[in-house]
Formats: structure tokens, C-alpha cells, sequence
């Protein structure tokens, strides 16, 4: 197992039977856990990337299993912030020093192109990096809105099993989401994805699957999550995804994409306490603190109990393990292996 590692150090790369076997051989995480750490500070550095995320819509015409905004939830109370308030939340977290902008919501086709489009070119005035994370568009959506000045986009595949993508989202399709993700690289987009870790019916295999997808399609971002129920979706009797679990894919992940930006998840954080900081001594790189309005966090609910970021404890936190706030606005610095 050791050697894997080692393996995985000088090459990052691994077969999938390789990742299986450090995936199910518990005894050797705190190695693993260490070589991401020394991993990431060679190839990204000590300083931790701060993305101010805006939830800017809980609407979303999707129903998979595992979302607590999902569209057959009737228990949400569902919002919309105005163009206004977005704007200004993002005015608000650049002028704090925040040097990206997160906006995420469901598939809420009421935020047109168009006019998310008006909403980039604002943003784009204070000086920040702009990330998208709004889910399936057309090829021409996509390049409306990288034209209007979008620099990334989240789209997080969730697994990368055929089969247990299309149990998990009903009525969508695996390859149509795959094809966002290629157009998303062929225009120009900084391009994330990631996993759920820990749904129904997911095995080692297909985790590592997952992680060989993510470096075959080059990702920029990859963001890992263990899989925590909510009681308004299908899998609300399903037992969460293992924490230990989730930090040994992104470790992995780390390993074999070495310069790439990987966020301390806040599912990580609502598992654990000291999630967010263990991930981050465990290959991660970016924490993203929720700056939407307080009336409003608790309604986007994709999953119970979720964690919350205060900033000045973050900065304290940070310090205690030897890292600092960066300053840049955390592009992908690409590297030759």
C-alpha cells in the first residue's frame, strides 16, 4: 500500500484496481492523508483560496433522489434574490476582499442567459473572478455566458456510474451531462466537477472511476462530498456516506491531479466538526463561506444541518496549520508532470 502511494507521489497516476485497494485498506489513510498534504503544498502552496458563494435561487426543475430542493419537494419555501441583490451581495463580498464570486443555484430556468448574462457583466467591474454553478445549459447558453465574462463553472457529475446516475436523477441523462462538461472545457471555461461519496448502491469501483473520470476529462476544480440524507427526498432512510471515505477520494484525487483546486466541502464540515480543516490538511486548497442573506441560507437546503463558515474563525483556523489567505483570485496554474 505504501508503495501505491509512493507510486501515486512520483507518477500521480494509478490504476483502477490500485485505487480500489487503497480505497477499502483503512491502516495506511494518515500516509495517504499526509502525501495529499505534501502534494498540494508543492504543486498549489500554502495559501487557501476564499470563494464567496451566493445561493441565489432554490427553484430547480430537477428531481434527483438525493436533493432537498429537488422539484417534487413541497416542503421548500422556495426564493429568488433580485438581479439587485446579487449584485450587491457580490459588491459587498469584494469590497471584504473576497476575489471570487460563487453563484449557485437549482436549474432555474426563470435566470435566463441573458439575463445572468447582465448580472456577469456587472460583476466583472469590481475586479473578481465569477464561477458559475447552475447546471445543464446549451452549448450556446454556456458561450453566452463565457462571453459576458464568466471565468468558471461548477457542474459536479456526481458519479460517473452510468447506471447509478440515472437511478439518482430521473428522466436526466448521463451523457448529456457529460457533454456540458465538454463543452464547458472546449470553451474555455475553468471546469469543476466532482462526487457524492456514499449513495445507495455505489461501490469502490465506481468510486474510482469517478476519480480516473476526473483526469482523463482534465478537470480544474473537483469538489467530493460524502452523501448525507434529507428527509424531504427518497433516500431519506439511507445512512450517510462515510467521512473517512469521502477525505480518501479526495486525497486520491489530489495525488493524481496534483495542481488542481479542491474545496474543504462544507458536507465534510456537517459530518465532522473539523472537517473543513482536516480536508484541508488532507490535499484541499479552497473554502467557499456563504455570503447569502441570512433569510435565505436556510432555505437552500440541498442536504440537513449544513455547516456554517464564520470568516475571522476561518482566518484563525487557518494560521494554527501553517496557512494563509491568498490574495489572487486562484486560477488553475497548470503544471508539466
Amino acid at each position: 500500500m505504501r508503495e501505491l502511494i509512493k507510486k501515486a507521489v512520483l507518477n500521480h497516476s494509478l490504476t483502477h484496481d490500485e485505487i480500489v485497494l487503497l480505497l477499502r485498506e483503512d491502516k495506511i489513510n494518515q500516509e495517504l492523508f499526509s502525501a495529499a498534504d505534501n502534494v498540494r503544498k508543492n504543486f498549489v502552496g500554502d495559501e487557501v483560496h476564499l470563494r464567496a458563494l451566493i445561493e441565489f435561487s432554490n427553484y430547480c426543475r430537477c428531481n434527483c433522489m438525493y436533493c432537498g430542493i429537488r422539484a417534487e419537494n413541497r416542503f421548500v419555501e422556495r426564493y429568488r434574490l433580485t438581479k439587485e441583490q446579487i449584485i450587491s451581495l457580490a459588491k459587498n463580498a469584494a469590497g471584504f476582499g473576497y476575489k471570487t464570486v460563487v453563484l449557485q443555484a437549482g436549474e432555474d430556468m426563470y435566470f435566463t442567459a441573458e439575463y445572468l448574462s447582465e448580472i456577469i457583466k456587472e460583476l466583472k467591474r469590481n475586479d473578481i473572478a465569477v464561477t458559475l454553478s447552475i447546471g445543464e445549459r446549451s452549448f450556446d447558453e454556456y458561450a453566452l455566458l463565457k462571453d459576458a465574462g464568466a471565468d468558471r463553472f461548477l457542474l459536479r457529475l456526481e458519479t460517473s456510474d452510468k447506471e447509478l446516475y440515472e437511478t439518482m436523477h430521473p428522466k436526466a441523462s448521463y451523457e448529456n451531462r457529460k457533454r456540458c462538461l465538454s463543452d464547458l472545457k472546449r470553451l474555455g471555461f475553468e471546469t469543476g466537477t466532482g462526487c457524492l461519496v456514499g449513495l445507495p448502491g455505489q461501490s469502490l469501483s465506481s468510486l474510482a472511476d469517478d476519480i480516473l473520470f476526473f483526469k482523463e476529462i482534465d478537470a480544474d476544480m473537483i469538489g467530493i462530498g460524502p452523501f448525507i440524507p434529507h428527509t424531504h427526498t427518497p433516500l431519506k432512510g439511507s445512512s450517510s456516506g462515510s467521512f473517512n471515505l469521502a477525505l480518501k477520494v479526495m486525497a486520491l484525487t489530489r495525488l493524481l491531479l496534483p495542481d488542481i483546486n479542491i474545496p474543504a466541502t462544507t458536507a465534510m464540515e456537517t459530518l465532522q466538526s473539523d472537517g473543513r480543516i482536516l480536508a484541508l490538511q488532507s490535499g484541499a486548497n479552497v473554502v467557499m463561506p456563504n455570503v447569502t442573506l441570512e433569510e435565505y441560507k436556510a432555505k437552500y437546503e440541498i442536504y440537513p444541518n449544513k455547516s456554517r463558515v464564520d470568516y475571522n474563525e476561518l482566518v484563525e483556523k487557518l494560521a494554527k496549520i501553517g496557512r494563509t489567505v491568498s490574495a489572487e483570485k486562484g486560477f488553475r496554474k497548470k503544471q508539466k508532470l
